[in-house]
């Protein structure tokens, strides 16, 4: 029977990412770089930013993991990606793709195909990106919105927290790929690590928005939330459901 994630599995995960602080290197939409590293840095761990070719592999070799995010694309920025992919798989390290926008145009869609055929943990994107991308292969597919789903050969996951508010605050998706990456760098199996670490950013946007008047205030009490979110909070308030294949 498969064994699937439980909200005391999450809390587990949070606890060894504080713990470990592992260091995660960010190829980002460079629009929210500021916001996805204070949440990463928030949730316990350690982000890197840099997409200098004279120093993408030098960083890539030392992190726990990657997470790459094709929300503002050029051709230097491509090159880049493949550079950290080809050192990424060389050590076995983990990574996800974020391909954004990848339903806008013909030449971010092919790029994101080139990059998943180079074997991905996890590719994540809303429900028009994953339609377009269809099959991932052996990745890990999360497909996000009101609620988040995960699935994979013998599992799929459903995670129903979150808050509207969410959708308002430009790179909250983009802070959460990086939350994952932290997670799969102290968590081998990808199921559980991109369940806790879904779990947790949405635990704490709902936390976030009790305190919070709108999209301005619920930012920054967004980062508080992450920063303050424990094994009680996630116990309460995690909705996961599961679903054997």
């Amino acid at each position: 029977m498969a064994k699937f994630p439980t909200a005391q599995e999450v809390a587990g995960v949070l606890s060894r990412v504080r713990e470990q602080r592992p260091r995660v290197h960010c190829l980002m939409n460079t629009v929210v770089q500021k916001f996805t590293a204070d949440g990463i840095t928030a949730v316990g761990a350690v982000p890197s930013m840099t997409s200098s070719q004279e120093e993408i592999e030098s960083f890539v070799a030392k992190v726990g993991a990657l997470t790459i995010n094709l929300g503002t694309l050029d051709a230097a920025r491509r090159d880049v990606i493949r550079m950290a992919v080809k050192v990424a798989n060389a050590a076995s390290k983990p990574w996800i793709i974020d391909p954004v926008h990848c339903d806008y145009s013909p030449s971010r869609l092919d790029f994101a195909r080139e990059l998943i055929a180079l074997k991905p943990t996890i590719v994540r994107g809303n429900a028009a990106e994953m339609d377009v991308i269809g099959d991932v292969g052996s990745a890990l597919r999360i497909q996000t919105g009101p609620q988040d789903l995960l699935a994979e050969t013998t599992r799929v996951v459903t995670i129903r927290n979150g808050h509207p508010w969410m959708a308002k605050v430009t790179g909250t998706g983009c802070l959460s790929g990086g939350v994952i990456a932290a997670f799969m760098a102290v968590e081998p199996d990808a199921m559980l690590a991109a369940t806790a670490a879904l779990t947790v950013t949405g635990v704490s946007a709902q936390l976030a928005a009790e305190h919070a008047h709108g999209p301005g205030t619920f930012e920054a009490a967004f980062l508080d939330a992450l920063n303050a979110i424990d094994t009680a909070d996630i116990i309460a308030h995690a909705r996961i459901e599961h679903d054997d294949r």
